[in-house]
């Protein structure tokens, strides 16, 4: 009756250290891999969300026959702007969003690479960079500054 009772109550010691080191070996393989696709996935992120103004700059062009100046910024996609005739918007369907990594997005128009640049600067925050802090732009996709 007592070894019954001896096996019924729960787990060793030893046991929970196996099980333990298990897990942190399963972590330790694992877990570097799944952080390093964060940083992509975060960049994929930003590079829909510059498509994403690109379309809303594009409507607002049509609606107005000009982009917004530098000035104006992304914001003239939600609010209408002062002396902005046939402002139709808002353009775009909820706040202008910071990328990814909590940083503003940089808009020029004109720009130096088309008619307006839409900028991310990635996790650093700061022009240039590689990996995770390379500059997410209008005028390249990501797999290109890849290449």
């Amino acid at each position: 009756m007592n070894r019954i009772e001896r096996k019924s109550r729960g787990f060793t010691l030893i046991e929970l250290l196996i099980v333990m080191v298990i897990l942190g070996l399963l972590a330790a393989l694992v877990g570097p891999r799944m952080f390093g696709k964060v940083g992509k996935s975060r960049q994929k992120a930003a590079k829909a969300q510059i498509t994403l103004f690109e379309t809303a700059l594009d409507s607002y062009r049509l609606d107005t026959s000009q982009y917004p100046t530098t000035s104006q910024g992304l914001e003239a996609l939600r609010t209408r702007p002062s002396g902005v005739e046939r402002w139709d918007g808002p353009y775009l369907p909820k706040e202008v969003p910071v990328d990814p990594w909590g940083h503003p997005y940089q808009y020029r128009c004109p720009g130096e690479h088309g008619d307006c640049d839409i900028i991310s600067y990635g996790a650093d925050g700061s022009a240039g960079g590689d990996e995770e802090n390379m500059d997410i732009v209008s005028w390249r996709g990501i797999e290109e500054k890849e290449r």
